[in-house]
């Protein structure tokens, strides 16, 4: 058989415990101009139809207007590095606070590397903090989500290389032009703005648990350089409670978790050729900080082919028996695709024992982007 999925256990898990600051981030969340919960969606009649409890799934598509999650993290980060660059530190974070600032800050410029997400919450923020976004977007970048980024006043471009190149070459401008690096990434040296936007992302899990009283059994996160995976996980290892089973799931063409875990020496590796239309996990160095998170916390590895992703998009554009549909994207469909896959299909019968899935099971999914490419999306789906 020539397998669309593979998963192997985490052989170095000890279920570390780590610190964010969860609580000031969703309350400046909170603050935000036009902030909402986004929707908790529960697939109840496909859950009966695959032999699960329930299948719950966080719909990003409905976050502030700007159709993923990402703006979670930028936001806060951003508003973390001016308290920080204005010497105000004590100071309780709020977007009125911020934009008491708009004096101040006018002429800072942030910059960042993008597939897209993060690039446009970069420009957004930038945009209604009052201050400046410059944004470098890797080769095959479609032309939509440059324009999306554009839309806010933000320079943007794409460059001839690719998203790990790029970031480098983001790295070397803010250097050169003093700009403030904010990156959803780290690696030595460069692990604040990642603690920050990893607060950020905390918010989704702070909404969850005010949104239902049912607690995952099991959670799948996709990861491209995993800080969205790693923020999840620490999430649930840091609530109080029974510990779902944490799995994170990458594209086959994108996969550095898998394939750095696979070497086995406990580092991260470069997986230099990147093959996968799911453009927002299309990474090939794993963030350093993600890394000593998700290595130390996931219970299973998992990498599927691109038809899984595929597959999960058409699922929820046309959801089982009158479930609520979701647009969600090529990265945001594949969780549901990889369940769907495991819990139908024969071949990954052991699969789903290993997995400890049964009629007890709650899994829950972050749909973490609507049609973010229509083209890709309409061509998909219709």
């Amino acid at each position: 058989m020539n397998k669309q999925i593979e998963c192997i256990p985490n052989p170095f898990i000890n279920n570390k415990h780590t610190n964010q600051n969860n609580i000031q981030a969703y309350k400046f969340h909170k603050s935000l101009p036009g902030y909402e919960p986004t929707p908790l969606v529960n697939l109840k009649n496909y859950s009966n139809h695959i032999g699960i409890n329930n299948c719950l799934i966080k719909d990003e598509s409905q976050r502030l207007g700007l159709n993923a999650f990402k703006v979670l993290g930028a936001s806060y980060a951003m508003a973390e590095e001016i308290k920080k660059i204005l010497g105000l530190e004590e100071t309780q974070l709020s977007y009125d606070f911020i934009k008491e600032q708009s004096e101040a800050i006018k002429n800072l410029t942030f910059v960042t590397a993008t597939d897209g997400n993060h690039g446009r919450a970069v420009a957004w923020c930038a945009e209604k903090f009052g201050c400046k976004a410059v944004v470098f977007m890797p080769k095959g970048t479609s032309e939509f989500r440059l324009r999306a980024i554009q839309q806010h006043r933000a320079h943007a471009k794409i460059t001839n290389l690719n998203y790990d190149d790029t970031v480098k070459y983001t790295e070397s401008e803010s250097r050169a032009h003093e700009w403030i690096l904010l990156q959803d990434s780290s690696w030595s040296g460069y692990e604040n703005v990642a603690q920050h936007i990893m607060a950020g992302y905390s918010t989704m899990v702070s909404e969850f648990t005010e949104q239902t009283s049912e607690w995952p059994t099991h959670v799948i996160a996709q990861a491209g350089v995993g800080s969205f995976a790693a923020s999840i996980f620490s999430c649930f290892l840091n609530e109080n409670t029974t510990k779902p089973k944490l799995i994170l799931l990458e594209p086959s063409g994108a996969a550095c978790f898998y394939n750095s875990l696979k070497v086995g020496d406990g580092n991260p590796h470069l997986t230099k050729d990147l093959n996968t239309i799911m453009a927002g996990l299309s990474c090939g160095m794993p963030s350093l900080l993600a890394w000593k998170i998700i290595s130390l916390s996931a219970d299973f590895f998992a990498i599927c082919d691109d038809s899984i992703a595929v597959k999960g998009m058409r699922m929820l554009a046309n959801p089982y028996d009158n479930d609520m549909p979701i647009v969600s994207g090529e990265s945001g469909a594949v969780t549901l695709g990889f369940l769907d896959e495991v819990c139908t299909n024969k071949d990954y019968i052991n699969l789903r024992e290993d997995l400890g899935l049964s009629s007890d099971s709650t899994v829950l999914l972050f749909s973490t982007e609507g049609d973010t490419d229509p083209d890709l999306y309409d061509r998909v789906v219709s």
